[in-house]
């Protein structure tokens, strides 16, 4: 069981996700590490969304810079992530984080933390993508439906056998998503609308937050695929494939392939007598 928190947003207003990380960490206190490697302009990106955390009352935010010119492995970058108590990646493009995070000290302090801390590691739209093992940084449409299409890589490795899809309904991903875990039926998809993310607890339980739906696409069950066998540039067939859509409220476990409602946490009796006596005073 992980210890750590990943929380990740489909893209799109970001504020939500900004508060929902504050209200998580709750001290104003807390290290924030901002990293914005994907952005097209990575040290405004960045400054940005210091600010942002700031507004909040969050007094310890700070924010690496980390491109073809400035190293990851740095000395203080390393100390820096060995404090932190939240890591954010903004969006942009995902296979620049994979280009100049991968393979690096600094990424595998950050693995290391997630699995034995309770480290919550955050990200929006690209900064969602990179979190498994495995992530899908190519398809578009219907082309996504034939062989070559559709492609994955090497991700962060936060989270195992999961595929990670941003901006899910608003550009036409279900194509792509499903295609994926068709491939490798042992990976589950989770579509991420803009404005709508998810909570992963325990590196299994996946809640959602937000204002439209997860997508949940699980590959399990699969009958019959051609996706190994078909050649390049031919459609693919899948027989079986099972989906979920996630709103908020409701949850989907990893493991024992499970959607159900998020347990309501009732006050006692104990708790209710104490709250009808103080509305009394």
């Amino acid at each position: 069981m992980y210890k750590g928190t990943l929380i990740a947003l489909g893209g799109g207003y970001d504020d939500d996700l900004i508060k929902l990380i504050r209200s998580e960490i709750c001290p104003v206190h807390a290290n924030i590490e901002v990293i914005a490697t994907a952005a097209t302009e990575p040290q405004e990106s960045g400054l940005a969304y210091k600010e942002a955390f700031e507004e909040l009352g969050c007094n310890k935010v700070q924010f690496m810079l980390i491109d073809e010119n400035h190293a990851a492995d740095q000395a203080e970058y390393i100390s820096r992530i060995q404090q932190a108590d939240v890591i954010f990646f903004t969006g942009g493009d995902q296979v620049r984080l994979t280009e100049f995070l991968n393979g690096t000290q600094l990424l595998e302090i950050m693995r290391r933390r997630y699995h034995e801390e309770p480290i919550i590691i955050a990200g929006t739209s690209a900064g969602a993508a990179i979190m498994s093992d495995r992530m899908i940084y190519d398809g578009y449409g219907h082309y996504s439906l034939i062989k070559g299409e559709m492609k994955t890589t090497i991700g962060f490795g936060f989270v195992s056998h999961l595929y990670i899809d941003t901006h899910f309904v608003e550009r036409g991903r279900f194509g792509r998503l499903a295609h994926a875990v068709a491939h490798d039926p042992a990976y589950v998809g989770v579509g991420l609308s803009e404005e709508t993310g998810i909570i992963i607890k325990e590196g299994n339980k996946i809640e959602v937050f937000g204002t439209g739906v997860v997508t949940i696409i699980d590959a399990s069950k699969i009958r019959f695929t051609n996706t190994r066998q078909v050649s390049e540039n031919q459609p693919i067939a899948v027989e079986h494939l099972i989906m979920h859509m996630l709103v908020e409220g409701y949850r989907y476990c990893l493991e024992e392939h499970l959607f159900q409602p998020v347990e309501q946490h009732l006050p006692s009796p104990a708790q209710e007598a104490s709250d009808a006596t103080a509305s009394l005073v």
